[in-house]
């Protein structure tokens, strides 16, 4: 079984010019490390680069058990996570992950799905 070659970089920035409430578009590896993208420039984040890192591998870590449902319900499309003070969502890709991260009060029913036909293109 062949997998597609994303170009992350590509999609990432694609991601993070699609919308002006977009705050962060990276890809995380399934060990939970950085490996494309990142903030939107001239953005300040809300959490340490410390944070980022537990964010990151909890992220993974989430994938990895939605993935045992697969079976039963179909793969994950997306997650959305609805916070206070910002919008997060993930797609997987390959075995990768792709994580958005907006302000809070961005259009959740439109926007995972633009994102995943960047995704597709």
């Amino acid at each position: 079984m062949s997998t597609k070659i994303y170009d992350y970089t590509k999609i990432c920035d694609s991601i993070k010019s699609l919308d002006p409430k977009i705050r962060f578009a990276g890809v995380i590896n399934e060990r939970g490390r950085l490996v494309a993208g990142g903030m939107k420039e001239n953005v300040d984040p809300l959490e340490s680069e410390k944070d980022d890192e537990m964010i990151f591998m909890e992220l993974a870590l989430r994938v990895k058990m939605r993935k045992e449902f697969d079976k039963q319900l179909g793969p994950v499309n997306f997650a959305l996570a609805s916070r206070e003070r910002a919008l997060a969502i993930s797609f997987l890709i390959n075995e990768d992950i792709l994580y958005v991260v907006s302000e809070p009060d961005a259009d959740y029913g439109t926007l995972p799905k633009k994102i995943l036909s960047i995704i597709h293109e």
